[in-house]
């Protein structure tokens, strides 16, 4: 992971030039708006951010400009760079369905950042995605979190593993195998993470018997990829993520969470707001459902009107671009935080479950989600409102490098 994470700095470092962005409103979600404002960048980094009577552009420096600066925009749940853009198995990499429970899959060892749909959002302003196995198993795989620039992985992937995949209800279960049920898929589930309690505690027991230079009576267990990866949900050190639309899919994803003390992500959920009070009551975010996925199904009961709700409620919220099968496989959240303006969130909330609140959900608000100094010089520029159908991106910066000045 360290030598991942200096090659991504150093590729970023490489392709950073020192830029000037001007904007009519720069929206920094750090605060109020900023109008006749200018965000200066330098080595990649927000250098400053200020009226522009108040930041100095050093002569020589690139100028950029735009009726309306935001943070890059962050996709919170995606599958794209697994999923690709073509209807053919070639490029369908985001579920492995050979087995029920696989964590220790890794969405790094499938991610594709030449595949043309991170292009595709990334000219809209997305700059950051949380991508990676798909719902459809009882565990599908890890996720990863990444930069919608570079050729490699190495220049684009900033947390390799961010979570692991999870699904409760219909879509984990399989018609004439096995689970083929709802408590059977749950069972299942429980089992596995009671071995990985099992292998790390032996594991532990080694480590310690080793430091007091005595012997173990049965030795390290043999590596165990699966339950090396459920280890680090059990020690909390990533969260699970699980898709459950139904609302006692939802109850009973909270339910194992605290039995195995566990840190939940709910995703989807589209029938949140039956159940937000006991979601609020036990701190657990929720990546939302994209707002214009199609209601049928486990879905049949959402609501275009669910981020508000349960943003009202308190509860942490994110908006995601989810999977579409159809053509051009993939949603926008801009397009997503559009709709959910409409139905019942200010613009600004609106734009902050694409910005800043994403980022604080998924841990990375220490580089990205807001314009201030110090953090990554990533930012999507607009003709106008970014959330009206008019509008279009201008221009789009990662890493202080423009990646796009197509007018899209």
């Amino acid at each position: 992971m360290r030598i991942l994470v200096a090659l991504t700095l150093c590729a970023a470092a490489a392709n950073a030039q020192d830029l000037a962005v001007k904007g009519g409103v720069v929206h920094t979600m750090a605060g109020a708006p900023l109008r006749d404002a200018v965000v200066l960048i330098q080595d990649g980094k927000i250098e400053a951010v200020g009226p522009a009577a108040d930041v100095a552009i050093p002569e020589g420096v690139r100028v950029l400009e735009a009726a309306v600066v935001t943070p890059g925009l962050i996709d919170a749940h995606t599958v794209v760079g697994l999923a690709g853009w073509l209807n053919y198995r070639h490029d369908q990499e985001q579920l492995e369905t050979s087995e029920a429970i696989q964590p220790e899959l890794r969405a790094i060892d499938a991610y594709n950042p030449r595949e043309p749909l991170v292009e595709y959002l990334r000219g809209y302003g997305v700059t950051t995605i949380h991508t990676g196995h798909a719902p459809g198993a009882v565990i599908s795989g890890q996720t990863l979190i990444a930069k919608t620039r570079g050729d490699t992985v190495a220049e684009s992937v900033i947390v390799p593993v961010a979570m692991v995949a999870s699904t409760f209800g219909d879509a984990a279960r399989k018609e004439g195998g096995s689970p083929g049920t709802r408590s059977k898929a749950v069972a299942v589930l429980r089992a596995e993470l009671v071995r990985a309690q099992e292998y790390v505690a032996k594991r532990e027991r080694e480590a310690e018997a080793e430091e007091e230079e005595e012997d173990d009576d049965g030795g390290p267990p043999a590596r165990d990829l699966r339950l090396e990866a459920l280890g680090r949900v059990l020690s909390k050190e990533i969260p699970l993520l699980v898709t459950a639309h139904r609302a006692n899919d939802i109850l009973t994803a909270m339910r194992v969470a605290k039995e195995f003390d566990v840190r939940l992500v709910l995703d989807g959920a589209s029938e949140a707001y039956l159940v937000a009070e006991q979601i609020r009551e036990a701190g657990i975010p929720v990546i939302v459902h994209p707002t214009m996925a199609r209601a049928r199904g486990e879905r049949e009961n959402l609501s275009m009107e669910t981020a508000a709700t349960l943003r009202a409620a308190g509860i942490p919220v994110a908006l995601q671009s989810g999977y579409e099968s159809y053509v051009p496989k993939t949603r926008v959240v801009l397009f997503e935080a559009a709709i959910a303006a409409a139905h019942g969130l200010s613009f600004d909330e609106a734009l902050s479950l694409i910005t800043i609140d994403a980022a604080r959900l998924l841990g990375i608000d220490g580089r990205v989600g807001s314009l201030v100094p110090g953090k990554d010089a990533d930012l999507a520029l607009y003709d106008g409102d970014p959330l009206e159908y008019t509008s279009h991106c201008v221009g789009v910066v990662i890493d202080g490098e423009i990646v796009s000045e197509e007018v899209r």
